[in-house]
């Protein structure tokens, strides 16, 4: 007698890090994994993936169920595509079912037919943009990493800001189509979709396929089955295009490498940049990590000789280096949080036809709405945080939960009708620079300002044709722009960021101070940076404007060293969170001790304690911090701790998550 065949398959949204088994049915041919299957699963049906079959079972073959339908004749993923998937559970310690449900656009997710049924609109045009005259070290670029095509190399491209970064990935892309293979470029933000799509499809003659959560659903299934099909052959995508089956793949590009948005910061907390490396390991093809500012710990994995470093020193073209200036604003009158000297250089700049960048990282009207009387502050009733006025709109919102209030005219504690703002957002910022410069045109580029579909696109337009002549924004504007005209750029606020509790904030400050300065002066005029700070002799704004970032970096490695702190150890964040304080607490003590009678190996075990932001929407949040200086005895401790976590009381109760290599310890 035959024995049945057993299907141990993946089940997304259930929190168990297993496969479960199910019967075949009698009558069905060879299935393979990586096809989606219906299956029964309590009182109602999942989609699930098929990882293995075997004739053996962990359970009494009876107790078995049949599976309801069998969705896939052929497999969706390959082998390759399943073994990547494999490693990023046992690497970040997820469920399978949740990492292989990532793999796979909604509309498959949900069961609906492998077919693309709607072609995406491909935008054809008819004279292509011919490859620029590189420079030596941009020939050096390409000629080098041509040369491994075929191979797995890391390369980190480290380019200054302007100096043709896009032109090595274009003529390394065009070798790698005429190769008949397959590219994946991966960018930071949606954001920067638009303009590297359109110097894309101005360049190449093959059809582009875009992938980020702003397109509906049926056009991410079409994208996904165009490359799994091997019918397209460039993919420009976000974070979440990473997973995209990629049958010919030859080369994987991640533009702005250092950029924390390449980490998920919810549910299943992968790095697209880490993850990426492990697929072109699999894949046996180069990787390119694009920034100019590269993080430390590609700049650590080069310095191990693990990764290997090409430099980009000089703009392309004509265009010269900003010159960068501290604006000492210590005993200074501010009108609305612009020095009289910005103001004098903004006059000077509009006068001359130019157009001007201010960058102030903070959205709304003003941060704080205080009583003059009593000192009453509107604080958030679900998080310990300030409400943000939106003067516009006539709201007090909380920028960490969404809560929403009606703007109030008097003190809810002592009626006194003087409510003043303290602090300065965008939106402030906004009316007093059209008051200032009342025959100009400001242009406001914010999470709020950009909502409508469509409006971010329409907004950079209007700052490339001269339309506008301030633009005024927030992190949009740190990434990648390139605006010709664009002469004079402020960083309004730059003290916000030296003072925190978070041992990242110094990298990601001059990350930020060099990205944003390197909007200025990108063709033939030369371009003018200023700091506004009560900080004119801290080190960091010293070193980085005196040294470049290199050195900063050096410096900045070599404290990490000292501290032990990544890269030279490794983290794991558990994080937990209830509306009852005492629970999130409870449960994590009782992980940390479950931990230390595990640890053989002196894992350090940090907590539990609360989060920066101790409560936010209404729960209490605490966390527990793994350490130790070798990845591999790190990992050891976690996978045998995440199975048992489930068996504790409180693991069911509470919502907690685990974050291997943390970016933020928010």
């Amino acid at each position: 007698m035959t024995k049945p065949r057993i299907l141990k398959v993946a089940i997304p949204a259930v929190p168990f890090f297993k496969l479960f088994e199910y019967l075949a049915p009698e009558n069905s041919q060879n299935l393979q994994a990586g096809i989606r299957l219906e299956v029964p699963f309590g009182n109602r049906s999942k989609i699930a993936f098929l990882i293995a079959t075997s004739i053996e079972s962990d359970y009494p073959i009876e107790k078995l169920k049949l599976i309801t339908r069998i969705i896939d004749d052929v497999p969706l993923l390959a082998e390759i595509d399943l073994k990547l998937l494999h490693w990023v559970a046992g690497y970040y310690h997820h469920p399978i079912g949740e990492v292989m449900s990532t793999a796979f656009p909604v509309a498959l997710r949900q069961g609906k037919e492998a077919v693309i049924k709607k072609l995406p609109k491909l935008i054809e045009v008819e004279t292509k943009t011919s490859q620029l005259i590189c420079n030596d070290a941009q020939q050096n670029a390409i000629y080098k990493i041509s040369a491994t095509l075929g191979e797995f190399n890391i390369f980190v491209l480290d380019g200054v800001t302007g100096s043709g970064k896009t032109e090595v990935y274009m003529q390394l892309i065009q070798t790698v189509l005429d190769r008949n293979q397959q590219v994946l470029v991966l960018v930071p933000e949606i954001t920067l979709t638009p303009q590297l799509q359109q110097r894309f499809q101005a360049r190449f003659s093959t059809p582009i396929a875009i992938s980020h959560s702003k397109l509906t659903d049926l056009q991410r299934k079409n994208t996904w089955l165009l490359m799994q099909s091997g019918a397209c052959s460039l993919l420009l995508g976000t974070r979440s295009a990473l997973f995209t089956p990629l049958p010919k793949i030859g080369l994987i590009i991640l533009d702005e490498e250092h950029d924390s948005s390449f980490k998920q910061q919810e549910g299943f907390r992968f790095s697209a940049r880490d993850v990426a490396v492990m697929r072109g390991k699999l894949a046996n093809v180069p990787v390119i990590l694009g920034s100019a500012t590269p993080s430390l710990e590609s700049l650590y994995n080069v310095k191990q000789h693990r990764y290997q470093h090409l430099s980009l020193p000089e703009r392309a073209g004509n265009a010269l280096p900003p010159l960068v200036q501290i604006l000492d604003i210590r005993q200074q009158k501010l009108k609305e949080g612009l020095s009289a000297k910005l103001l004098e250089e903004m006059t000077t700049t509009l006068a001359k036809g130019e157009q001007v960048l201010l960058f102030l990282n903070r959205r709304g009207f003003a941060p704080t709405l205080i009583c003059d009387d009593c000192g009453w502050v509107a604080r958030c009733i679900h998080c310990d945080a300030n409400l943000v006025i939106h003067r516009n709109k006539n709201l007090l919102r909380c920028h960490h939960c969404g809560t929403e209030h009606r703007l109030i005219s008097t003190c809810p504690a002592c009626q006194s009708p003087d409510l003043i703002s303290l602090g300065l957002g965008t939106e402030r910022l906004e009316s007093v620079l059209t008051r200032l410069f009342t025959d100009k045109v400001v242009l406001r580029l914010d999470r709020d300002s950009t909502q409508k579909k469509g409006a971010l696109d329409d907004f950079l337009a209007q700052i490339h044709a001269g339309a506008a002549h301030i633009i005024l924004g927030t992190q949009l504007l740190a990434k990648g722009h390139h605006f010709p005209n664009v002469t004079l750029v402020a960083i309004l606020d730059v003290d916000s960021g030296l003072f925190s509790t978070d041992f990242h904030s110094g990298e990601k400050l001059a990350q930020l101070i060099v990205q944003v300065s390197g909007r200025a002066g990108r063709e033939l005029k030369q371009g003018k940076v200023l700091l506004q700070t009560r900080q004119p002799e801290h080190p960091l704004l010293t070193e980085l404007l005196r040294d470049g970032y290199a050195k900063f970096a050096a410096l900045a490695l070599a404290e990490r060293e000292m501290a032990g702190l990544p890269p030279f150890s490794y983290q794991a964040l558990l994080r937990a969170h209830h509306e009852n304080e005492e629970l999130p607490q409870t449960f994590l003590q009782a992980v940390a001790a479950l931990a230390q009678s595990l640890n053989e190996q002196n894992v350090q075990v940090l907590g539990a304690i609360p989060a920066p932001m101790a409560r936010r929407a209404g729960q209490y949040r605490f966390q527990l911090l793994f350490q130790h200086t070798n990845r591999t005895t790190l990992h050891h401790l976690l996978r045998q701790l995440m199975p048992q976590i489930l068996t504790l009381k409180l693991a069911a109760k509470v919502r907690w998550s685990l974050d291997v290599d943390p970016v933020d310890l928010f």
